[in-house]
């Protein structure tokens, strides 16, 4: 889904990634709190590496937020939605008011039986 270049590596450190990114590193530190998506490892000194996963998933962060406009809660909810974890708001939506018409019916049919 992003269109920057990942070198052929598993793990990157954290400014590799910002530099790919294009963002500072403490964006990345913030973003760790706030997406679930990113869980770099830490070595014995404490240091974060990057997945290659994890960078493929800040890229598409920093897309979200930065090319496209959304907030981070609204990245949030679209980043699952891709995932599969969530459905689109408009099928939410839908499903919804088919709950609604069922419940509709159920009532209508509980009256006729009376």
């Amino acid at each position: 889904m992003s269109t920057a270049r990942i070198p052929d590596k598993q793990f990157f450190k954290i400014g590799e990634v910002a530099e790919i990114a294009g963002v500072e590193a403490y964006f990345l530190r913030f973003w760790e709190s706030e997406f679930r998506g990113i869980k770099p490892e830490k070595t014995r000194t404490n240091q974060r590496m990057y997945s290659r996963r994890d960078v493929e998933t800040v890229l598409d962060i920093r897309r979200l937020l930065y090319d496209e406009g959304y907030k981070i809660e609204g990245a949030r909810r679209k980043l699952k939605e891709l995932a599969g974890e969530e459905l689109p708001l408009s099928l939410m939506q839908l499903a919804q008011a088919v709950r609604e018409e069922l419940d509709e019916l159920d009532q209508i049919l509980d009256q006729d039986e009376r």
